[in-house]
């Protein structure tokens, strides 16, 4: 009876091996548990040998380079000497040429007037004149005496084209009857400027004048006979 149950169950586990079914197996008291695999070092590099059998020399290792310092004094070098020059071989230098020193540009002159041409202005009549007055010959303008000196108009190089005169003026008012004449008094002398009368103007309480223009004399007229 027993005989036949073992046979039957060989052939139910034939049965599963054949589905590819694996029963669980238990473990045992006796089994023990797996120790890891530890890694071994490699095997030590054996010396190389000599063709009789002994071991070879180890390899000298060159020692490291050692910096040196430099000497504290560097001699200098020996001078080169030149070779001597024969004196035949030397060219005498040209003469050096001499230098025109270039003429400075001539200013261009003014030109030079016998007339000038002045208004005058009584400041308490406001009273009016315009009167020429020549070069050296004093002309009176009521208590007023005008004498030019030079007459002339500005260079073409000029930057304003303008008439100057220089011109003194005295104040020499007229003798009374019976008075003697007063002694004449300068109340200006210097340069007048037509383009700029209040430049250098005349200061006087009562008069004031001015220079117009510088001009040419007008030629006198010769009788007919």
């Amino acid at each position: 009876m027993s005989r036949g149950r073992t046979l039957a169950g060989l052939a139910v586990l034939s049965a599963l091996a054949g589905a590819g079914v694996v029963s669980a197996q238990p473990t045992t008291q006796n089994t023990q548990p797996t120790q890891p695999t530890l890694l071994q070092p490699p095997p030590a590099v054996q010396p190389s040998t000599t063709p009789n059998g002994g071991a070879a020399p180890p390899v000298a290792q060159p020692p490291p380079a050692r910096e040196e310092a430099p000497p504290a004094q560097v001699a200098p070098p020996p001078p080169v000497a030149a070779p001597p020059i024969a004196a035949e071989e030397v060219e005498e230098a040209p003469p050096p040429k001499a230098q025109v020193a270039a003429k400075p540009a001539e200013a261009a002159k003014r030109t030079r007037y016998d007339v000038a041409v002045i208004q005058a202005l009584d400041k308490v009549s406001a009273e009016s004149m315009r009167f020429e007055a020549a070069v050296g010959r004093p002309v009176r303008y009521k208590n007023l005496v005008f004498t030019v000196k030079a007459c002339e108009r500005s260079a073409a190089d000029e930057a304003v084209e303008d008439s100057i005169a220089h011109v003194t003026v005295e104040s020499q008012p007229r003798a009374a009857p019976g008075k003697p004449t007063p002694p004449p008094r300068q109340a200006f002398r210097g340069w007048m400027y037509a383009s700029s009368p209040g430049l250098n103007p005349l200061e006087h309480p009562i008069y004031d004048a001015w220079l117009i223009t510088c001009r040419a004399a007008a030629p006198v007229p010769t009788a007919a006979r």
